[in-house]
């Protein structure tokens, strides 16, 4: 078994995990605010490559809508990242990666951005509610 072939894939899943942690400190009002500026962000990120022509307009306009839309709702938040995650396997499969010079970036995007997307399905939690014996000593203490 060859290990450094799995790191491509493993990577990515450390590197979501390393922003839902990051994310989760945001204080709360804040969160879900700012989670939906970032999937405003990834719906333009293939913009400037064009490799999937003028699809990649109605595209940006779709997660525009989802980012709006994420502002009051983490599920939409949520939806915005399994679409960028659709989005990432299409350009990965015609071989226009999201950063030119990684051929498998676009890849490595659509297995981190799944697990961004489970954790804002859960609603975003708090890093104190996302370990299980933090949350129980939190619900003692109130």
């Amino acid at each position: 078994m060859n290990l450094a072939g799995l790191l491509p894939h493993v990577l990515p899943i450390g590197i979501g995990l390393l922003v839902v942690l990051l994310l989760s400190l945001v204080p709360d009002p804040h969160r879900r605010p700012l989670n939906a500026l970032g999937i405003a962000g990834a719906g333009g990120v293939y913009f400037s490559g064009g490799g999937l022509g003028a699809w990649e307009l109605p595209f940006g306009a779709l997660m525009l809508y989802v980012a709006h839309r994420g502002l009051t709702s983490w599920t939409y938040i949520g939806i915005g990242w399994l679409l960028h995650t659709a989005w990432d396997v299409v350009h990965h499969l015609k071989g226009d990666p999201i950063l030119p010079f990684a051929h498998d970036s676009s890849l490595g995007c659509a297995i981190c951005d799944p697990v961004i997307a489970l954790w804002c399905l859960r609603g975003g939690p708090h890093l104190r509610e996302l370990v299980p014996a933090s949350a129980s000593r939190a619900k003692a203490q109130s």
